[in-house]
């Protein structure tokens, strides 16, 4: 007997699209029959989600491509708010995460909002991985690629807890963010934000005071 899986793929580079289609149809099982829809962008997505919810038949298993193109009405910045969305309006759906990002900070706040079943590193990616990535999400999820396994394990290897707001702090910075500006990306004050960066420079070991040191350090532990 068939099995019909619904999937919904999200890319803005179509010949990206086309290529994650051909892997999938050509290496399912022979029961599986593939019913792939294409968004090229958040709005188009957000109209497939909801008809799919309003015919009663959800999709099984969602592509989003993290570097979208923002919404026409500007509520949604990115794939991550796309998979926020979907978590929220359909439960059930399995979502598989692609990303060209691979800095731990990326990885870790995507696992922490979405939790996806399956979660691929672009450049990590080839046909087969892809194709036991879905088996492995149909079947028994998570899946997740190399270089998120890798951060992953870094990070609990490293005894170190960092909230998210410090996590921010290491993040903007590695970005090229000064100090001073930090406040109006945190909603915290810069006099909190100097007491976060002493307590991340205690935590590190660090004592000359200078951010490339701090970053360096959180590097070597893969918090950037």
């Amino acid at each position: 007997m068939n099995e019909k899986i619904k999937i919904l793929m999200i890319d803005d580079h179509p010949i990206i699209i086309e290529g994650y289609q051909n892997t999938l149809l050509f290496t399912k099982k022979e029961s599986q029959e593939l019913v792939i829809d294409i968004a090229n962008n958040c709005d188009e997505a957000i109209s497939y989600m909801d008809k799919s919810i309003q015919r009663e038949v959800p999709y099984d298993v969602l592509f989003v491509d993290i570097s979208l193109p923002p919404s026409a009405d500007g509520s949604m910045s990115s794939g991550e708010d796309l998979a926020e969305y979907a978590r929220r309006i359909l439960p059930k759906t399995k979502i598989v995460v692609l990303t060209m990002f691979n800095e731990s900070f990326r990885i870790h706040n995507i696992i922490k909002t979405i939790n996806p079943e399956g979660f691929l590193i672009k450049s990590d990616l080839t046909s087969s991985e892809l194709a036991s990535a879905f088996q492995a999400v149909l079947n028994n999820p998570p899946f997740y690629s190399g270089t998120v396994n890798s951060h992953i394990r870094k990070t609990i290897a490293s005894d170190i807890v960092i909230d998210d707001k410090n996590r921010k702090i290491l993040h903007l910075l590695s970005q090229g963010v000064k100090t001073k500006n930090l406040a109006s990306h945190l909603d915290i004050s810069l006099s909190a934000i100097e007491k976060r960066k002493k307590h991340l420079r205690d935590i590190f070991d660090v004592n000359d005071g200078q951010d490339e040191t701090l970053l360096n350090e959180a590097r070597k532990k893969g918090f950037v």
